[in-house]
């Protein structure tokens, strides 16, 4: 059985998809672009603050689905440059510490609206 997981204080979905789909104990979150939800715009240009409002989306879902950044088992970073990749990794460390979750961090072509990154994120109930 398939639930979708949504809540006001992430991005809606700008298309055909769900914030989240819990699916068992599993819990997959759709790529988070660094827009505030409050305002529909990027929080800010650097790759540090859209990072921390990348993670500030997943934050929401994981909350709204009753979890944690504790509960995160594996991470994909989608970087504009990866040149980036430092300065989105110090800000990540923020939010992951202890045994941190698997990932994969990789430049790509383009990313929606121009952002620098995007970051989606399975975890387990």
């Amino acid at each position: 059985m398939l639930e979708a997981i949504a809540t006001p204080n992430a991005p809606a979905a700008i298309g055909p998809y769900s914030q989240a789909i819990k699916a068992g104990n599993t819990l997959y979150i759709s790529g988070q672009l660094p827009i505030d939800p409050a305002t529909g715009a990027f929080a800010a240009e650097d790759i540090a603050g859209q990072t921390r409002q990348s993670l500030e989306n997943i934050g929401a879902i994981l909350a709204e689905a009753g979890l944690t950044f504790a509960n995160v088992a594996k991470v994909t970073v989608l970087l504009a440059d990866i040149a980036d990749f430092g300065a989105m990794n110090a800000v990540y460390g923020e939010y992951f510490t202890g045994a941190c979750p698997a990932r994969a961090a990789f430049a790509v072509r383009d990313i929606p609206k121009g952002a620098k990154v995007e970051i989606e994120a399975i975890a387990v109930f």
